[in-house]
């Protein structure tokens, strides 16, 4: 046995497979779950109509929904996903930090007021309000779906790797059936306790995450004696990288392709979270357009602080870990909190492992709240515009459209566990760039369009989100995350073409383009009466549900 596999093989001895820590770890795992689900019963128990199933009855306060919007856009990918990619990669895994969080100020200043005063329940109501409604509900819909299904694939990955490692399962079948209780949860979840309950276990789950990175943190720089300069001194040795770990370029720099792929990157992390479905619902949670920014503010706090702690997890991983051992655990890099957490505490301690499977569980709630917000948004998306505005032409009951939204759900969670199955290898953190790259080309360009142009059209919309849509979700199927390299979902085949990693340098440009090539090109008038309405509405709140 080599000697990487000697010491991953060890690390998960420690983490899972010794008998007196599993009841432990199972234990913690357990106690979450049931929490969560009480919390779900109650707040379905309080789920009566269409609006608290969608919006959660607009009641929370902006402090809660802030806690619950960092609870939702705090997911695996930052917990996993850039911590692995910090520990193995040095400045340039820090980049996801900051696009993840300057993406916060182009959803304040652009999106999240006028998005609350002009929607309803979803993204397709304000699309719908100045344009011909089914043809807009139907690409509305789709859109939300796909990009949702996206997300969901880095979560699913998330958490097959993280109780595989816990458990010491190591065989492929034990990683997809963790992939599928997964889904099962998320979908009791977002069935019984619609957007209450999704919105209290996301609240919950952020308190949890915060505090949880805050210990690692601590004892990370108590480690090194609060020194920062130790610390990022021992990170670059151990790296094997030395003083290149520390500076731009170690995975963006060293060709032109690598470089283009960066651009790509950030332009994907920055204009995406604007367009995520899930993160424009939670606007709809709230009584007022001013408590929808109190919430958006609460967030960029909040988000701020935690990704300021991903430094410490991923140079406190890299100083602490050899980077084979990482690698050998899972290749992607997605252990190497869960890792941290275990040599800190001591790889053959019973502290370690305790410290081990808090942190586990915290991530392990973090993936089941994302989850929940995922499936929540898709399954509304499916009921609220397809079927209630496209199928049954607005002729749908409320509760025929709650139900249409739960069957939705047991639906969309088979997909997610059909594809998180296949991408369990993948960076959770590139996992959801992908996401943001399909958001930002498809959902952003129609949204901004439709509340700031008064010319935009139906044609226009939807040929910026079926573009938009087609020109992302096949540069992916094209590139090396699908095919083509050892890291790919399937590493035995190559059919790639296209170089990025991440389609947004081109996709973005192509769904603005789009949308403003199929407005000129119609013959369509726009309704100048609505679009005052909708302008009015949407910078007033006059009118808003």
């Amino acid at each position: 046995m080599s000697p990487v596999r000697t010491t991953a093989h060890r690390t998960v001895l420690a983490a899972g497979e010794a008998s007196e820590h599993r009841p432990l770890i199972i234990t913690l795992f357990a106690v979450f779950v049931a929490a969560t689900l009480v919390i779900t019963v109650w707040a379905g128990r309080q789920t009566k109509d269409a609006a608290d199933f969608y919006a959660g009855g607009r009641q929370f306060t902006g402090f809660q929904n802030g806690l619950a919007v960092s609870g939702d856009y705090m997911s695996a990918a930052s917990f996993l996903g850039i911590a692995g990619a910090i520990a193995l990669f040095g400045y340039d895994g820090f980049l996801y930090s900051i696009g993840f969080l300057v993406a916060w100020l182009v959803a304040l200043l652009l999106v999240a007021e006028p998005l609350r005063n002009s929607g309803r329940y979803t993204m397709g109501d304000v699309l719908a309000y100045r344009m011909r409604q089914r043809p807009v509900r139907t690409a509305a819909g789709t859109s939300t779906i796909v990009v949702s299904i996206f997300y969901l694939l880095a979560q699913m990955a998330g958490a097959g790797v993280l109780v595989s490692l816990l458990l010491g399962i190591t065989s492929d079948g034990g990683k997809i059936g963790i992939v599928a209780l997964v889904g099962v949860l998320m979908i009791v979840y977002v069935t019984i306790g619609g957007m209450k309950g999704t919105t209290w276990v996301q609240m919950v789950k952020a308190v949890l995450l915060i505090a949880g990175a805050l210990l690692l943190t601590f004892l990370v720089l108590l480690k090194f004696h609060f020194n920062i300069s130790d610390l990022l001194g021992r990170a670059a040795e151990n790296s094997g990288k030395g003083s290149p770990f520390l500076e731009p370029g170690l995975k963006y720099g060293a060709t032109s392709t690598t470089k283009l792929d960066f651009i790509s990157l950030g332009m994907a992390l920055v204009l995406g979270t604007a367009g995520l479905p899930h993160i424009l619902i939670r606007f709809y949670t709230v009584p007022t357009a001013k408590t929808a920014r109190k919430s958006v503010n609460w967030a960029i706090g909040l988000i701020g602080a935690f990704y300021l702690m991903t430094l410490a997890l991923g140079f406190g991983a890299a100083a602490l870990i050899k980077p084979d051992e990482i690698i050998a655990s899972n290749k992607a890099g997605n252990t190497a909190a869960p890792l941290l957490a275990l040599h800190l505490g001591g790889v053959d301690s019973n502290w370690g492992a305790i410290l081990l499977a808090t942190i586990s569980a915290v991530a392990f709630a973090t993936i089941l709240a994302v989850v929940a917000g995922l499936t929540l948004a898709s399954s509304s998306s499916f009921a609220h515009d397809i079927y209630a505005n496209v199928i049954k032409k607005g002729q749908a009951s409320e509760k025929e459209e709650m139900k249409a939204a739960r069957y939705a759900t047991v639906g969309i969670g088979a997909v997610s566990i059909l594809l998180g199955a296949l991408a369990r290898d993948l960076n959770v953190a590139g996992l959801v760039a992908l996401a943001f790259a399909v958001a930002a080309s498809a959902n952003l360009p129609t949204i901004l369009y439709s509340l700031f142009w008064k010319r935009f059209t139906t044609a226009g919309a939807l040929w910026s989100i079926y573009g938009g849509l087609a020109t992302a979700v096949g540069l992916v199927l094209f590139s090396p995350v699908v095919s083509g390299k050892p890291t790919s979902m399937f590493p035995d085949v190559d059919f790639h073409w296209f170089p990025l990693e991440n389609p947004g340098l081109i996709s973005i440009p192509v769904g603005f383009l789009l949308g403003w090539l199929g407005t000129l090109l119609s013959k369509e008038e726009p309704d100048a009466g609505k679009y005052a309405e909708l302008e009015v509405r949407s910078l007033t709140g006059t009118g808003a549900h």
